[in-house]
């Protein structure tokens, strides 16, 4: 009797923890009990519930995934209690509490305690729903709560979900008006607890907390003396410590076998100092919870861009291999016309050029296509017989690209001519490469050093003219979820003055970097969940369709997020550096074909008035956000319908979401099975919209041909997209692949 009434306690449990969910409780409840659950402590009850449950997840029975989630909460709602002594039963506790006791242990930042009353907290409070939590699979509940929710320094647990939701509100928007902070901040909670929405992992890590920045992606450029590399390593290693992924640009250095004050042959070339860069990355870890990331980019028609390429390789000299970083090249026009027509290619010392031609080949590109000043100034140089010009087949260097990319996956791709003409602040400057993930394209400069002097109370003062050291703070939409619930106006209008809060906010580590951020106040919002949409809205991958309608969405998240930002600079300010870009002149919609009354009028408007960030939007790869608001990343396909997510502390199953017989059939098509060049022409539908670039990856067969690679390349340079990502290779058998064999 006894037995039997335990048995039915635990069942009513487990089935009130499944409520609504398409799950099977017969065979799961008997397989638990089997394992004396009864006699087991709450903690080892709960682990016993949830991997039960994980194991009965495929591609039939997704909801699993959810049932281990509740179960998983329960854990937390347990420990936060404990640790903050209130009745687990009320989920939450108080908020007001939470925040006075983290402030006083340092976790939290004191700006929440000094700059919202103690009433404002506790309306706070009212609004957060503990039902929301239920939106998480047991992957993004995981994540979030094993990475993200504050905790003391013995690592108890405090913070829960929606607490994070709304301390990041608050947090973002703390400066705003007193009048009207409290609606915004609800607002933003309510983008972010239904998941319409994520901010990039650094704020959703460190807003309100009293260490590390907000800001995802930064980019250095470097320039060609020992003071500005010294000066580089520097600030690279404070980013680095902060949690930001770093772009370098080396294309200014001079190449190996250059001169030094005017001894030939003496420069040792770019590798030796990349190699320094790749120790930083070892060696500055991100407080102990990843490495450092930095992406190294050089000119094609670099002297040393040879040994750049094979940097990443596992063979040959390990003293010129550098296996912690991560490379990319940059492309002109030029260089790709002459792969296409099997022509010559010249590599180029950049030191050299500057001595004797008295310009800088970087600092110029090609306004047109297949015509312009760079490849003007190119052929100069090359007529002028420098002493360091080397002459190859520019397809040689292409196959030394590929086979590193089957090989490494990098490098990224960068095509300088499209992004520069494409630059809406071609008025202040050039883009000499991309960030670590490849979708941030903005202005650069090196940061010069004038002079070191000592004043009269012995201390030495070193002054800079500060360079443009890029900055970019981003936030995504969910696609799956934000656009069948009809809320995109809306949630950019809360979204957008969320990332441009951020600029004020953030405590950035080096000066250059504040000093950029403020004047182009630029933002990369972006978005993720794209074959979750495709796969909602019944729209096949392989399609015109699906590339039709990548032109049409993304069109509207470009006129909402121009919009608004445009309405924020009339209550703010426009950016400083706003005068003659194409904002400014309208160039930016004249140039994209915006020509329909609508477009015509918000041109109208953002010349008047003004627009408040430079640079709006950019695609990032953001798969740990979209693992967490459980959907799929970024642009790209799902990997495979179902398969596990494998971390260095967990295996987890996982199945695409919202899949069922309607959506399996677009879900099977996945990411090495799909014909990349209908990937390519939805990317080019949608970089036509989207002012920065976009992390677009490549899913090939390590069996590719080389010249189906090199078709995917030349596909995606013609068609107009900036960069590209990764090209991931797999050495497994690829079913159903026909495209990469034709």
């Amino acid at each position: 009797m006894i037995t039997e009434t335990k048995h039915n306690q635990l069942a009513r449990w487990i089935e009130h923890r499944a409520t609504g969910l398409s799950v099977k409780l017969d065979s799961y409840i008997e397989k638990v009990e089997k394992h004396s659950i009864e006699t087991m402590d709450h903690e080892k009850k709960i682990e016993l519930l949830i991997n039960a449950a994980l194991e009965n997840i495929d591609e039939a029975s997704p909801d699993w995934s959810y049932l281990a989630a509740r179960f998983y909460l329960d854990k937390l709602y347990s420990s936060a209690a404990r640790t903050r002594n209130y009745d687990s039963s009320l989920k939450y506790g108080s908020f007001y509490e939470l925040i006075k006791t983290l402030t006083i242990n340092g976790i939290y930042s004191t700006d929440i305690f000094t700059k919202y009353s103690e009433e404002e907290i506790r309306e706070f409070e009212d609004i957060i729903q503990p039902e929301r939590d239920l939106h998480f699979t047991y992957l993004g509940l995981h994540t979030l709560a094993t990475r993200y929710l504050a905790t003391d320094f013995d690592k108890n647990v405090f913070e829960l979900p929606q607490e994070r939701w709304m301390i990041i509100a608050m947090y973002l928007m703390q400066n705003e008006h007193p009048e009207k902070r409290s609606q915004l901040v609800k607002e933003a909670y309510w983008a972010l607890s239904n998941l319409y929405m994520t901010v990039a992992t650094p704020t959703l890590a460190n807003a309100g907390k009293t260490h590390g920045q907000l800001s995802s992606c930064f980019i250095d450029t470097v320039d060609d003396s020992l003071q500005s590399i010294y000066d580089s390593n520097t600030d690279i290693a404070k980013l680095s410590k902060n949690g930001g992924g770093i772009g370098v640009y080396m294309g200014k250095v001079r190449a190996r076998g250059s001169d030094i004050k005017g001894f030939k042959g003496m420069s040792s070339g770019v590798v030796p100092w990349i190699k320094q860069l790749n120790n930083i990355a070892v060696s500055v870890d991100q407080l102990g919870t990843r490495k450092g990331a930095i992406a190294v980019y050089l000119d094609i028609w670099h002297r040393d861009i040879e040994s750049f390429l094979d940097l990443k390789l596992n063979n040959g000299d390990d003293r010129m291999r550098a296996h912690d970083i991560f490379i990319g090249v940059t492309l002109p026009d030029y260089f790709m016309e002459q792969v296409e027509t099997r022509g010559d290619w010249y590599l180029l010392d950049p030191h050299e050029v500057r001595q004797v031609m008295g310009y800088s080949l970087e600092d110029f590109y090609d306004e047109g296509k297949g015509q312009g000043t760079w490849r003007k100034k190119y052929q100069e140089c090359v007529e002028a017989n420098l002493s360091l010009t080397k002459k190859v087949p520019a397809i040689d260097l292409m196959k030394r690209i590929m086979k590193s990319q089957l090989e490494s996956g990098t490098p990224f791709m960068f095509y300088r001519d499209e992004v520069n003409r494409q630059n809406s602040n071609s008025h202040n400057g050039i883009i000499y490469c991309s960030n670590l993930c490849t979708e941030i394209t903005q202005n650069q400069s090196a940061t010069e050093f004038i002079e070191e002097f000592m004043e009269q109370d012995g201390s030495i003062i070193k002054k800079y003219k500060s360079g443009d050291y890029v900055v970019c703070n981003l936030s995504s939409i969910n696609l799956g979820k934000a656009v069948p619930a009809n809320v995109l106006e809306r949630l950019i209008k809360i979204q957008v003055r969320m990332l441009d809060n951020v600029i004020d906010i953030n405590t950035l580590p080096i000066k250059q970097a504040e000093l950029t951020n403020r004047k182009y106040r630029a933002i990369g919002l972006g978005t993720f969940g794209w074959h979750h949409l495709l796969a909602v809205k019944g729209i096949k991958w392989e399609t015109q369709a699906a590339v039709d309608y990548a032109d049409e969405l993304y069109e509207k998240i470009a006129y909402l997020t121009i919009q608004n930002s445009m309405d924020l600079s009339k209550e703010k300010g426009r950016y400083p550096a706003f005068e003659g870009s194409k904002w400014s002149t309208g160039a930016y919609f004249t140039e994209k074909g915006y020509t329909d009354n609508k477009w015509t009028s918000l041109k109208d408007s953002v010349k008047k008035s003004g627009i408040r960030n430079a640079y709006l939007m950019a695609v990032a790869p953001n798969s740990t956000t979209a693992m967490i608001a459980g959907s799929t990343a970024s642009i790209d396909p799902v990997f495979k319908p179902f398969y596990y997510e494998e971390k260095k502390d967990f295996k987890i199953p996982v199945t695409a979401p919202e899949i069922d017989h309607h959506t399996y059939d677009i879900y099977r098509r996945s990411a090495y099975i799909v014909d990349q060049r209908w990937s390519i022409k939805q990317n080019a539908a949608r970089q036509k919209h989207i002012d920065q670039s976009i992390s677009f990856n490549f899913y090939v067969p390590n069996t590719i041909k080389a010249s189906i690679l090199l078709d995917l390349h030349l596909q995606a340079w013609r068609e107009g997209l900036k960069t590209t990502y990764y090209v991931r290779s797999t050495s497994n058998d690829v079913e159903e692949c026909e495209w990469c064999q034709s």
